[in-house]
């Protein structure tokens, strides 16, 4: 393997700023800050003895099983979370190839179980009001699991009744009762009833034009009309717009230069809105947006779009990934000197899964930085789960009929 790019671009970068005029704002500043500790990590691998970027399997799966079983009196701040928790570390196992036990299943289903609201929807934890983000995050844990037992959880009644209470007049969702509307609530509520098959077209209706109206100037997606675009409500809007087959509605040119001007252009990674620092969760946030915006395309019968890659830099990310995110210990991380968590591992596997497998052509391909142990399993570019994952809860989910509201 060739040395990290990245190494020369740092160089060029320190020539070109010691000519500058000396002016810096504090965002330059800070940017300076986050490609110097880059630049070291990526330093300290050059000049070392294996110069092939390696996943520690074996030291994320350790760090995934353990807080599958337990966690530590830290994360007593994510107690509203629990949903998420369970999907973040299942998820990241599923990529990883590792497989639970049943036993181990079994228990995981029953507690998301014990999270899901009298009234529909699940909360946080047991006894929580019930909340889009967690029932999202419930449903596609259960889906990862992926027994009969885990897809029986869901109360699909309740679940279409309660998304139905979510709704807003003009298409948009409400996070939970008396809370805020953005566009995750729509992305939330169209993977939860798409999914487990209760969506109905009242229960859409004018969601895709009030997703696009939160397209920006700039190209990519604010969390509500008039806002700043932002890399994870891109994400969703996009993916809904797909999921719900309005995919037209959204202004592809000004989206993909959006999207391109956010991987950087030294640290190989994204970052999540204009004139702000890379950041690892971003590989999903913006870099799974490009197989989406590669189906539009196609959808569209553009000739133009390339049937071998995405249309960013596959490799660059995969360095970042692999190079400055993972912790020694297991996990994965934001940037160099932040810390491990369940969250920045999820999605730093999860693009670095993006970038390894391209199926925008004819035939699936493959493109794997570093040894072939470093490949994960695919993921579903709408759901952000296995791909048979995917397919086997839309099979099951779709022999049962949808519940009338």
């Amino acid at each position: 393997m060739a040395a990290p790019r990245c190494i020369e671009n740092f160089e060029q970068m320190r020539k070109e700023r010691s000519k500058a005029d000396g002016y810096h704002t504090n965002s330059s500043l800070e940017q300076e800050k986050v490609e110097a500790s880059v630049g070291e990590v990526y330093q300290t691998f050059i000049s070392g003895s294996n110069k092939i970027p390696k996943l520690e399997r074996e030291k994320h799966l350790g760090y995934l099983n353990k807080g599958l079983k337990h966690l530590s009196e830290s994360y007593e701040c994510l107690d509203a979370s629990k949903p998420w928790l369970c999907y973040w570390i299942l998820h990241s196992l599923e990529l990883l190839g590792e497989k639970i036990s049943e036993e181990h299943a079994s228990q995981v289903a029953q507690f998301i179980g014990k999270c899901q609201h009298p009234g529909g929807g699940f909360g946080g934890g047991p006894g929580q009001y019930a909340h889009l983000a967690t029932t999202y995050a419930a449903v596609l844990a259960l889906s990862t699991i992926g027994t009969k037992e885990a897809y029986s959880v869901v109360n699909r009644e309740k679940l279409a009744g309660f998304l139905m209470r979510m709704r807003s007049a003009d298409g948009g969702f409400i996070m939970h009762e008396g809370g805020e509307i953005d566009v995750r609530g729509a992305y939330c509520a169209a993977v939860a009833a798409r999914l487990t098959n209760v969506a109905t077209p009242e229960m859409f209706e004018g969601t895709p034009e009030w997703i696009a109206s939160c397209q920006t100037y700039e190209g990519g997606f604010a969390g509500v009309p008039g806002m700043e675009a932002h890399g994870g409500y891109t994400f969703c809007a996009v993916a809904a717009l797909v999921l719900m087959g309005h995919d037209r509605l959204c202004d592809v040119e000004a989206l993909v230069r959006w999207l391109s001007n956010r991987q950087m252009s030294f640290e190989g990674g994204f970052q999540g809105r204009t004139n702000k620092h890379v950041d690892g969760c971003y590989s999903l946030w913006q870099g799974g947006v490009f197989p989406l915006v590669h189906k539009i395309l196609n959808g569209h019968g553009d000739n133009a779009v390339s049937t071998r890659s995405w249309m960013f830099d596959q490799n660059a990310l995969q360095e970042y990934i692999l190079i400055c995110c993972q912790n020694v210990h297991g996990g994965l991380v934001d940037k160099p000197g932040k810390p491990r968590d369940f969250y920045h591992t999820c999605y730093c596997l999860s693009g670095l899964s993006v970038a390894q497998h391209f199926a925008g052509g004819n035939l699936a391909t493959t493109s794997v930085l570093g040894e072939s142990s470093n490949e994960l399993m695919p993921v579903h570019p709408v759901y952000n789960i296995g791909v048979d994952c995917a397919f086997q809860a839309s099979k099951y989910f779709s022999t049962l009929s949808v519940p009338k509201l």
